[in-house]
């Protein structure tokens, strides 16, 4: 029992060391232009200063997105901590809105822009749609508010994250003027070469050096 205790805990803490720059870039699809990382609550504490500056990292990763808000209520814990270490750091970074469908969106939209504070270097905000709504009518309807609501009072237009099949089923013939982030783990999605896709998320399970938790990697059509 001893023996078969040490192999899992020495098999759980390999599955949590960060990979070597080297080997990282070895997992990244070809045939873009930049690799960027999205983070929430969910990865705790990040040690942005080793991970930027310590580890090799800062010539691969080239932009991050936090979560900022959920909801018309929720703030996410790790928001403030982690955008003024970005921000402290000058590497590029954007927020993030968890879209709540059965919520009201004007105040979503309104709680949002209360705790992201704009810079002119900003990147675009991001709705993140991944629950079903009442109906997929309500839901690109409620969308559209969100959207409207935080280009007019940002100036920038935001990016639409979800799901492969969500972008399939629901958004594909919609939504023509918007740009979208796509999470697809599996394969590289046919529809990539869509331009209205400018992100993939292509894994969720980023082992990355000062971070306790795996992490979202992504790459991007788009230069940094």
């Amino acid at each position: 029992m001893l023996v078969v205790g040490g192999i899992i805990t020495y098999l759980g803490l390999q599955d949590r060391r960060p990979m070597s720059p080297a080997s990282f870039r070895k997992t990244v699809p070809e045939g873009f232009a930049a690799i960027g990382i999205d983070v929430s609550h969910h990865q705790g504490n990040i040690d942005w200063e080793k991970l930027f500056t310590e580890s090799g990292y800062d010539s691969l990763i080239y932009f991050v997105y936090c979560k900022a808000t959920e909801g018309h209520t929720h703030i996410d814990t790790k928001w403030e901590r982690n955008r003024k270490a970005l921000n402290n750091l000058g590497i590029p970074n954007g927020a993030y809105h968890f879209f709540q469908p059965k919520d009201p969106p004007r105040p979503q939209a309104a709680h949002f822009l209360d705790h992201w504070k704009k810079r002119d270097i900003d990147l675009p905000p991001v709705l993140d749609v991944e629950t079903e709504g009442l109906s997929d009518e309500d839901l690109i309807a409620k969308m559209k508010i969100w959207l409207t609501e935080i280009e007019l009072h940002s100036g920038m237009r935001p990016v639409i994250y979800t799901s492969l099949n969500f972008y399939e089923t629901k958004f594909q013939d919609d939504f023509k003027d918007y740009k979208f982030w796509i999470a697809a783990y599996s394969r590289k999605p046919d529809c990539i070469a869509d331009e209205r896709i400018i992100h993939w998320q292509y894994s969720e399970s980023g082992k990355l050096p000062g971070c306790k938790e795996k992490v979202d990697i992504n790459v991007s059509k788009l230069n940094f």
